[in-house]
């Protein structure tokens, strides 16, 4: 299967850079981490473009006390737009920076360059890090004429428009036509989902992507009683769902096109393993039941189903 979906939009995404006169940092986003390693992306891109330390990075999202405002956290955006925020703010705190920075080393702001977490008069060996900047920023004599006491900047992202990040993905299955059980025997992907900030976090994502989607295919189903409407499956004891014996080995990859249409060059991946899983999954099914004779099946495509889909095909 090769799935492309429209993500990442519409609505835009707030993040805040607040330093200390420590020289440490506050990190605030509007987006929620909710398990995906929002955490973890947001401190590299900080980090990245900051040269900060991670782990002297106090993190806080998704509080309404303290965060100014935020979409929060669905249709593959955190990080495309709330990534694309804090790329702004950290904009915001390297033009600042700058100034300050100029005036320490006794230069002009055009002969000061940022590079590797540090502030650099061009041509020369004199510089100052962005922590060092920080710490200045607190102290009003250090400071140039009309630059405001503190570091705090912030910015909000609305993209132009949506990202389609893409991909291809394999899989093989193997039946028992005694028994009608499907297994999962090989799979495989390769996304694109523009620039990759996180590449363990991203096959987390697809990893735990891909194993909703065989789920949803094969085996999560809703049932009721059709006279009484008791609903059967109403706790995770009944409801099927995928556990790590029902999944195989991925072989999971990236070919990352970066997206211009931000500024990090991300597309989205919260949603590409499921987008991928579920035509996939179902398309090799019926590929192994078609030479048995079975061709229409609806989905969840649990041992019974199957088995009595192939029992009707071979019936003379």
């Amino acid at each position: 299967a090769n799935p492309i979906e429209k993500a990442a939009g519409p609505g835009q995404e707030f993040a805040e850079i607040r330093f200390h006169p420590s020289g440490n940092l506050t990190l605030l986003m509007g987006s929620k981490n909710q398990g995906q390693g929002h955490e973890t992306t947001f401190k590299q891109v900080l980090h990245e473009r900051l040269g900060i330390d991670p782990g002297t990075v106090q993190y806080i999202d998704g509080d309404t006390d303290r965060v100014a405002f935020g979409i929060g956290t669905n249709g593959s955006r955190s990080t495309v737009i709330g990534g694309s925020a804090l790329f702004l703010a950290a904009d915001k705190v390297i033009a600042k920076g700058k100034k300050i920075a100029a005036h320490l080393l006794e230069a002009g702001d055009q002969d000061i360059e940022f590079a590797d977490g540090a502030f650099k008069v061009v041509g020369t060996d004199k510089a100052v890090t962005m922590k060092q900047v920080a710490i200045a920023a607190f102290q009003p004599p250090r400071l140039p004429k009309g630059i405001e006491i503190g570091l705090y900047e912030n910015a909000t992202y609305l993209p132009p428009r949506d990202t389609f990040p893409n991909g291809c993905h394999i899989c093989e299955v193997e039946i028992d036509p005694e028994t009608g059980q499907v297994k999962l025997d090989r799979y495989a992907v390769v996304d694109d989902v523009g620039t990759v900030m996180n590449p363990i976090g991203l096959k987390g994502q697809i990893h735990g992507g891909v194993a909703q989607g065989v789920g949803q295919i094969l085996m999560e189903r809703v049932v009721w009683d059709r006279e009484t409407g008791q609903l059967y499956t109403a706790s995770f004891m009944d409801y099927a769902m995928p556990r790590a014996d029902t999944l195989c080995d991925m072989e999971i990859k990236s070919n990352p096109v970066p997206t211009k249409f931000n500024p990090l060059g991300a597309k989205g991946a919260g949603e590409a393993g499921t987008v991928g899983a579920m035509p996939v999954v179902m398309n090799a099914v019926m590929d192994a039941l078609s030479e048995l004779g079975v061709r229409e099946l609806d989905m969840p495509a649990t041992s019974d189903r199957v088995w009595a889909a192939i029992e009707k095909a071979q019936r003379p």
